[in-house]
């Protein structure tokens, strides 16, 4: 993937400045994740971090005065996601909105069948393809960060939909590297998407966020979560679908995972 000379110099220049001494605190504070990577990881998505934090414009929202921990905290997790693979960095985001914490929004949701409904929603985070912004509720995004164990991640959550995006629709599947992966993705996240409404439907337990049943834009970002915070529960319960996401995303998480050696459900 070629992103052009002078963008790839100038991101070169910006992987290899100077970490801010007081950001990799926050980094370290915030985001105990960071101290489990490996020393090369560290380095890998602090690099990542700089390019990220120059090119995206973050904005305090709702009355929120947005901080560089605040930033640091948010990038670090967008860029967990980036690792070993050749980023292009979220080309269709330009904006990060950051509210204090849930906000409600007007929005037209499906409902089934031919049903709409228009109507209020709360929400802790929030991007759409062509938008060119993610909206994020600080308060989650921090919890997501400090705890990143619990199998719920705003900030993965979002910007996993980001990477669906990168292949120019919206569909549950992010670009890949082959037809042949393009094949075993789209058979085995269809079964494991339609396990998880029966799941849901029938009131059983699973690894995954019941809103993944939603669609499959949904279940690939809930997807994404689990395979980010609870890597040993959704390996053992979902190989196939962990051995897919694993191939994308080039990482082992259970390497660095927090997650408790037993999960209940």
């Amino acid at each position: 993937m070629a992103f052009g000379f002078l963008t790839d110099r100038r991101r070169e220049r910006l992987r290899s400045q100077p970490f801010d001494p007081a950001w990799r605190k926050a980094l370290e504070r915030n985001f105990p994740v960071f101290l489990r990577l490996s020393p090369k990881d560290q380095a890998e998505l602090i690099g990542h971090m700089q390019v990220f934090l120059a090119e995206k414009h973050f904005e305090g929202c709702g009355g929120l005065v947005l901080t560089d921990e605040m930033r640091v905290t948010i990038a670090a997790q967008a860029c967990l996601l980036l690792l070993h693979r050749e980023a292009d960095y979220y080309p269709d985001l330009t904006s990060i909105l950051v509210y204090p914490s849930g906000y409600t929004e007007e929005n037209i949701r499906h409902i089934g069948g031919g049903i709409w409904e228009e109507g209020p929603e709360d929400r802790l985070g929030h991007t759409a393809h062509r938008l060119g912004a993610l909206v994020l509720a600080w308060d989650a995004a921090s919890h997501g960060a400090r705890d990143p164990s619990d199998g719920q991640n705003v900030v993965l959550h979002e910007f996993a939909h980001q990477l669906d995006f990168e292949n120019r629709t919206a569909d549950g599947t992010p670009a890949l590297d082959s037809h042949a992966q393009y094949v075993a993705w789209a058979r085995v996240m269809s079964a494991e998407f339609n396990a998880l409404r029966m799941a849901e439907a029938r009131g059983i337990p699973s690894v995954l966020d019941g809103y993944g049943a939603t669609n499959q834009i949904e279940f690939f970002a809930v997807a994404t979560e689990a395979f980010f915070e609870r890597p040993r529960a959704l390996k053992a319960r979902h190989p196939a679908l962990f051995a897919e996401l694993q191939k994308f995303y080039k990482q082992s998480p259970e390497e660095f995972s927090i997650e408790p050696d037993s999960e209940p459900g």
